[in-house]
């Protein structure tokens, strides 16, 4: 059941990426509307799974698809 909503909180943050260049976790949070712990959640499987790029731009990490 958690790894069902591992894929459902990656999807959403998958959507929020497409498209764009890049967003930080703040704007990623925000346009997801997902609690914390579910966005990390999906976070982290995205980038387990190499599907998005982390980079630190300015002290802060700007997340994009791949």
């Amino acid at each position: 059941m958690l790894t069902e909503k591992a894929g459902e909180n990656a999807g959403l943050i998958w959507n929020a990426l497409d498209g764009k260049e890049g967003l930080t976790f703040k704007e990623i949070k925000k346009e997801t509307k997902q609690k914390k712990d579910d966005f990390l959640l999906g976070l982290g499987w995205l980038l387990r799974e190499g599907k998005i790029a982390a980079v630190e731009v300015e002290e802060e990490i700007v997340y994009s698809l791949k």
